[in-house]
């Protein structure tokens, strides 16, 4: 069973594991214990000015690696500077290539492009891994705070107003409000408050994090013209049953910025469809030809910031967005609209 290790352990098998990508002997890595940076590392003619990380989420990755570059030119003006961590996850690596920052992984894997050096090493699983899914401030209940902090990009927010507005004790949301602070995702102000440190890297991390199968869906076929045709009619069905719903995916894309046509409308539901419902709907299971989706969510925080559009009840577009990542048809282009048009203006500037 692995085991996590300690920070001191992590810094123990950098000399072996830079040897290693090297190709050169062990016992040729000079190595000095440095504090910022934690290892100073003369190796095969390069020197190495190297960061270590327990664990590499986008946040801290991002806040070390100006901090790491400014190292680097104070040690030496060749010297590379070096972030490791014990697994690199795609978010992570977007936010290294974006700052031009070495990096390997104590993995296996390795993106290292310097003067005069170049190794590249990928597809090597997360030896760190323990049973089950680590702790995440993304998990589905953790979820709603850092929706809300979206939601409410540049605002400061307390934890009380955060607790009173995803209906949660003010405890739990001082637990992931100090996690989030830990890995450099908000910065807390004098008063106390939160404010979102980097927006578009936040909502980046948790897409890359993101689960839609985690939701349990139940997929059919309903007579219908268009995707959008089928959508109203679905969500007037579902308005007149009181039935607490909001539509996400293509529908939802569709709605907040009328950019490309659908077919497969999806709506999370608070509840289970009645056999009645189904009746009205004139909903027949069928997997391989469905062209609508009903999920019941792992979580109710996913109706936070719904809203009417038009006349259909959707969900905030950051949700939205999330959940376009497991859609078909042409739901990465949606992404992007959605993203662009109503993301955009505030997590990308």
């Amino acid at each position: 069973m692995p085991v996590i290790p300690t920070g001191k352990q992590l810094v123990a098998e950098v000399p072996a594991a830079l040897a290693s990508l090297l190709g050169v002997p062990a016992g040729d890595v000079e190595v000095q214990v440095g504090t910022e940076p934690d290892l100073l590392v003369s190796a095969a003619g390069q020197s190495f000015v190297v960061a270590v990380l327990a664990a590499a989420s986008p946040g801290a990755l991002a806040a070390h690696a100006s901090q790491l570059a400014a190292a680097a030119r104070r040690h030496r003006r060749k010297a590379v500077p070096l972030l490791v961590v014990p697994f690199m996850g795609e978010a992570g690596r977007r936010v290294c290539e974006a700052a031009s920052i070495p990096w390997f992984d104590l993995s296996g894997n390795a993106h290292i492009v310097a003067p005069g050096i170049r190794i590249i090493v990928a597809g090597q699983q997360n030896r760190f891994r323990g049973p089950g899914r680590p702790a995440s401030v993304f998990a589905p209940k953790s979820a709603r705070v850092v929706r809300w902090l979206l939601e409410n990009e540049g605002r400061a927010l307390t934890q009380r107003e955060i607790a009173r507005a995803t209906d949660m004790t003010e405890g739990f949301v001082s637990r992931i409000a100090s996690r989030l602070e830990h890995e450099s995702y908000v910065v807390r102000e004098g008063s106390g408050a939160l404010r979102v440190r980097d927006s578009a890297l936040l909502l980046d991390a948790w897409r890359d994090e993101y689960r839609f199968d985690k939701h349990v869906l139940l997929q059919g076929h309903v007579a219908a013209r268009s995707g959008d045709a089928l959508a109203r009619f679905v969500g007037d069905a579902l308005a007149e049953a009181s039935v607490e719903h909001a539509a996400t995916g293509l529908a939802a894309a569709w709605q907040m910025t009328h950019f490309a046509a659908f077919r497969i409308a999806t709506f999370f539901l608070a509840e289970s469809p009645s056999t009645e419902l189904r009746e009205k709907l004139g909903f027949r299971d069928d997997a391989r030809g469905a062209n609508l989706w009903l999920v019941l969510p792992n979580d109710a925080g996913v109706f936070q910031g719904a809203e009417d559009r038009d006349g259909l009840r959707c969900v905030h577009p950051v949700q939205a967005y999330l959940d376009l990542k497991a859609h078909p048809e042409r739901a990465t282009e949606a992404a992007e609209r959605v993203r662009s048009e109503l993301l955009s203006r505030r997590h990308d500037g």
